[in-house]
């Protein structure tokens, strides 16, 4: 789309940047980037070509850009472009980083020695994997991201309700079972053959940004390729930086992504995490009149009971305390959520506090 930029101030945002990626990373403005998702080289070391039982070619990974003379060069080119990606990543930043078993455990030492904080890895398996066509090993039918912060103290962000949804009321695991690139979503050149030859599915990243990242943030791409980041960052309401030094990939993706739909704002709202919901404290629900001095509370276990004294506490069996300590103690438990413990009665209705809680902070978000 454009040269990059090398004002200090100025984020050449939505830009596909041509050039080799350290270069260009060292040229942006540093702690200025919210995600990384990198897909680099996975040095394969392919020997000769790959043919089918049928003696037909198999289409792999043999790209110049995939050559490297030796793990030591190698690992000296990961451990630059992780120097210049730490760089950018603002201080509550992460970094997702795909391979597969050729380059992935030396990228993830390489990551570790740069300072970054390993958060999980995660699995991505493959529902219609390429067989193995030699029948010498196992069907290589996964590969792995390491998802990492950009050091131990980061408040990354992390939408685990969103996740949660997006998996039908599940928490979200470490294997995700995903298709590989087929059919309408494989991008193909003029001749009729693969635009890139390790396109990943639009799935994935929908998976990561969803779960890494909020809208208006700035996500970068250094192994742009045919630009799956691009056209999903903007479907989701994110601002994207790619890198691609080959031009035929650059022309690939920036066709791509111009046929891209945002989607509008209400559809770009998630679930939020509880987390990161206003605090209110349960002496508010007394201070504002929600609950009386003297008004009794029951467990939803219908065993135990307690009565609201006005600064906020509870007495129960001659325990007091908060609402989360007279719950452990009463049901021997060495913690209890006293939100989701206690219920009060409303014209013959059970109704837990946490509904009170959720109508302060209603209030708290309108203003």
């Amino acid at each position: 789309m454009t040269k990059h930029m090398k004002s200090a101030e100025a984020l050449p945002l939505n830009q596909i940047l041509s050039g080799d990626c350290i270069d260009v990373m060292n040229s942006l403005p540093k702690e200025s980037v919210d995600l990384i998702f990198a897909d680099p080289p996975y040095n394969l070391q392919l020997k000769g070509d790959l043919h089918r039982p049928d003696n037909s070619k198999v289409d792999a990974v043999d790209d110049h850009w995939d050559q490297f003379s030796s793990f030591r060069v190698y690992d000296e080119f990961t451990t630059e472009w992780l120097k210049a990606a730490r760089r950018l990543l603002k201080p509550n930043g992460a970094i997702w980083v795909i391979g597969s078993y050729h380059n992935i455990f030396r990228v993830g030492a390489s990551l570790q020695n740069e300072g970054f904080w390993i958060l999980n890895d995660v699995v991505w398996r493959k529902s219609n994997p390429m067989p193995n066509f030699r029948g010498k090993r196992f069907t290589n039918a996964h590969e792995t991201m390491i998802w990492a912060s950009r050091d131990e103290a980061a408040k990354y962000t992390f939408n685990y309700e969103a996740l949660k949804a997006l998996n039908e009321g599940i928490q979200m695991r470490s294997d995700w079972v995903l298709p590989i690139c087929t059919g309408h979503e494989r991008l193909k050149d003029g001749n009729g053959d693969k635009a890139h030859p390790t396109q990943k599915p639009e799935s994935l990243l929908h998976r990561v940004l969803v779960g890494s990242t909020n809208p208006g943030d700035v996500v970068l791409d250094p192994f742009f390729g045919t630009g799956t980041t691009g056209a999903v960052a903007k479907m989701l309401g994110r601002d994207f930086i790619g890198i691609e030094r080959e031009e035929a990939y650059r022309k690939v993706a920036a066709a791509r992504i111009a046929k891209v739909r945002k989607f509008d704002k209400e559809a770009l709202t998630v679930s939020a995490s509880k987390r990161s919901e206003p605090r209110v404290a349960f002496g508010v629900l007394v201070e504002r009149g929600m609950l009386r001095p003297g008004e009794e509370l029951f467990s939803m276990n219908k065993r135990h009971k307690a009565k609201v004294r006005a600064d906020g506490t509870l007495i129960g069996d001659d325990v007091k305390g908060s609402i989360h300590q007279v719950g452990a103690a009463l049901e021997g438990a060495p913690s209890c959520n006293g939100w989701t413990y206690w219920c009060f009665k409303r014209d013959g209705k059970t109704v837990p506090i946490d509904v009170l809680r959720q109508q302060v902070r209603a209030e708290m978000r309108e203003h």
